[in-house]
């Protein structure tokens, strides 16, 4: 008995006016009517409607789609494998479309909505937005890094220029405290690395003493967080990381 328009309609994903229309032009014209007059489809009609939607897909008009499949001398496996190499090539490129659209959205969330001349102006030779993909993979998972987004997110150029010129000062002074003999588990270098945390916590995400021994340990350990804290004065990774540990110590206390 084959099946109804209607039945057609719902499994290929069209509607019932558009099979009416194929109908109509000739592109796919059903085998059977039933008694009533209605439109009957079989498993060949079926396999036609398919090959027309994978054209329509890659987007053949119906004339062009209409003399593919017409043509006595075309190769039905011939033309399941073109439209297979269509399909991939698309597939491709909508894959390509899609990766620029991910690092598009990655750099949004970082939160940096700032000019090539701001960002220049607020980190110097720093450029937040390419580290964006390492920072999503390594901590994208975890409630500090949504905090963090969300924080930055709402930042201006001036929010950044401010955060940043408190800690400019606050780097001046531990790199003074140093320089003048003050021991790293000594109160002036303890109080610098509470200040420190504090920082983190009003600006970036809650961090408290046990997460602010993390950050501690990274600074010392990941090359990229040392170079940081070095550019500062040499040594000073290391002498942030035992003021920070030893600050975490007294408040255990």
């Amino acid at each position: 008995m084959g099946w109804s328009v209607g039945e057609v309609a719902a499994f290929a994903g069209v509607s019932v006016r558009t099979l009416h229309h194929y109908d109509e032009i000739g592109l796919l014209r059903p085998r059977a009517r039933s008694r009533a007059g209605h439109r009957r489809y079989d498993d060949a009609d079926l396999d036609r409607l398919q090959q027309i939607l994978f054209y329509r897909e890659l987007g053949f008009p119906l004339d062009e789609v209409a003399a593919l499949l017409d043509d006595p001398d075309a190769d039905p496996v011939a033309l399941l494998r073109r439209q297979y190499e269509l399909l991939t090539a698309r597939a491709e490129r909508l894959q390509q479309m899609a990766e620029a659209v991910r690092r598009a959205m990655e750099a949004r969330t970082m939160g940096i909505h700032l000019t090539p001349e701001e960002k220049f102006e607020v980190f110097g030779d720093y450029d937040p937005d390419r580290h964006a993909e390492e920072v999503r993979e390594r901590w994208g998972n975890t409630e500090a890094y949504a905090q963090s987004q969300a924080r930055a997110a709402s930042y201006a150029k001036e929010d950044w220029l401010r955060i940043k010129a408190e800690q400019d000062d606050w780097a001046a002074r531990i790199v003074a405290a140093r320089d003048a003999g003050e021991p790293a588990d000594g109160p002036a270098a303890m109080d610098l690395a509470e200040e420190h945390r504090r920082a983190v916590n009003r600006f970036y995400y809650d961090c408290d003493h046990r997460m602010h021994t993390c950050l501690a340990e990274m600074y010392v350990a990941d090359p990229r967080f040392t170079a940081f804290y070095e550019s500062l004065g040499p040594g000073m990774a290391r002498y942030l990381h035992d003021a920070i540990l030893a600050n975490a110590a007294r408040r255990a206390t």
